[in-house]
């Protein structure tokens, strides 16, 4: 298992930054960060089966930085798709958060889903990546699922892990899942056999009442784990859902595909009305909330204080947490160009993402002029 100190960088340096938390509600333990202006509207990540709620430290970290707020969670010992709607709503209503933009993969996308036709007021928007509608298929390749609560914690790892593809990979692809790998280590056995009941638990997503425009489906086109009849099943049944395709990526684009992803959840988050607030990052308290101490003083920008912890080992993450540093200036997103190294890992898929709604028209020649140079300059490298 990975431990910090073998940890990527970048990691090292979010988890010095971010606070974890742990709470209890009911019998449910929630596991998360929460980090980004408390006034903004959150984007809640949910992770798949392999997955934690620190997968998606290098979205929390980006978007964050562009004002907006990012939580991230681990899926909590629920058994059956209707406990998972009880206790996320009860997550939510424990926070103080009425309501939300959903971004979900593998599993945690099908959860997204659910929670959305069941609770659909409740969610302003879903990002779906490499997700499924129904879960048979995966419930018939699965025939020992009624003893899996019984089934010892090395039998279920090794189920999940030969589950992804081993290779060869691209080195950003094979970080990708030695990263994943460290954090199925961490997972108890209760932890995997009830993700594991939810991915097999013989149920399928009804009709939303989100609109599909308040939809977009991110998908990796080489090999993921959920075969690719299942995702051709969602763009289906959302045909009017943006479509936001990354060549490779693997099962785990969120630390693969970074820059591209990041920059597709930007443009989700600002097509479906959501505003960001950079003005309130000029400083960041201990606790993790970003925001101008003046701010505060005066009544504006107030952030709301994290859940005090109901009997959970601990409402932090072992230590104490320095103020995050800002190093540039955040700019709005209406005022900001794109950094040279998003603009580099764009692809075709992007710039078919981007001709989908009526942006700026001048914003969107810069984006095709510098998609040309950079398509040329690769060529002539090659």
């Amino acid at each position: 298992m990975k431990g910090i100190s073998s940890a990527p960088g970048d990691y090292v340096h979010f988890k010095s930054q971010v606070p974890l938390y742990k709470i209890s509600i009911g019998s449910k333990q929630w596991r998360y960060y929460d980090f980004g202006p408390k006034s903004v509207l959150p984007l809640i990540c949910i992770p798949g089966i392999a997955g934690t709620a620190d997968v998606y430290y290098k979205q929390i970290m980006f978007l964050s930085l562009k004002g907006y707020r990012v939580i991230s969670i681990d899926i909590p010992q629920v058994w059956n798709h209707h406990e998972w709607i009880h206790a996320f709503e009860k997550f939510l209503d424990t926070i103080n958060v009425h309501h939300v933009h959903l971004y979900g993969t593998s599993l945690g996308g099908f959860l997204a889903q659910i929670f959305a036709q069941h609770r659909p007021r409740r969610v302003k928007s879903l990002v779906l990546s490499n997700t499924f509608l129904e879960t048979h298929k995966f419930a018939a390749a699965m025939p020992w699922s009624p003893i899996v609560s019984w089934t010892p914690s090395f039998l279920l790892k090794r189920h999940i892990l030969t589950g992804i593809h081993d290779g060869p990979h691209e080195p950003f692809i094979a970080d990708s899942v030695d990263f994943v790998v460290g954090q199925v280590e961490k997972l108890s056995r209760e932890d995997i056999s009830s993700r594991l009941t939810l991915n097999v638990n013989v149920t399928s997503v009804g009709p939303l009442l989100l609109p599909d425009s308040f939809i977009t489906i991110m998908d990796t086109n080489d090999y993921c784990a959920v075969p690719q009849e299942l995702k051709d099943q969602v763009s289906e049944r959302y045909p009017g859902a943006r479509r936001a395709v990354l060549k490779t990526g693997g099962d785990f684009p969120f630390l693969s595909r970074p820059d591209e992803v990041n920059l597709y959840l930007q443009l989700h988050l600002r097509r479906v009305g959501l505003e960001a607030k950079p003005a309130l990052l000029q400083g960041v308290s201990g606790d993790g909330s970003s925001g101008s101490s003046s701010d505060e003083k005066k009544g504006g920008g107030h952030l709301d204080k994290p859940p005090e912890d109901h009997g959970s080992p601990g409402a932090g993450d072992g230590g104490d947490h320095q103020p995050q540093a800002s190093g540039s200036e955040v700019h709005g997103l209406d005022e900001q160009f794109l950094s040279n190294r998003e603009i580099t890992s764009m692809t075709l898929g992007t710039l078919f993402f981007l001709m989908q709604a009526p942006y700026i028209p001048s914003l969107l020649e810069f984006y095709k002029g510098a998609l040309y140079i950079t398509c040329k300059r690769r060529s002539e490298f090659v």
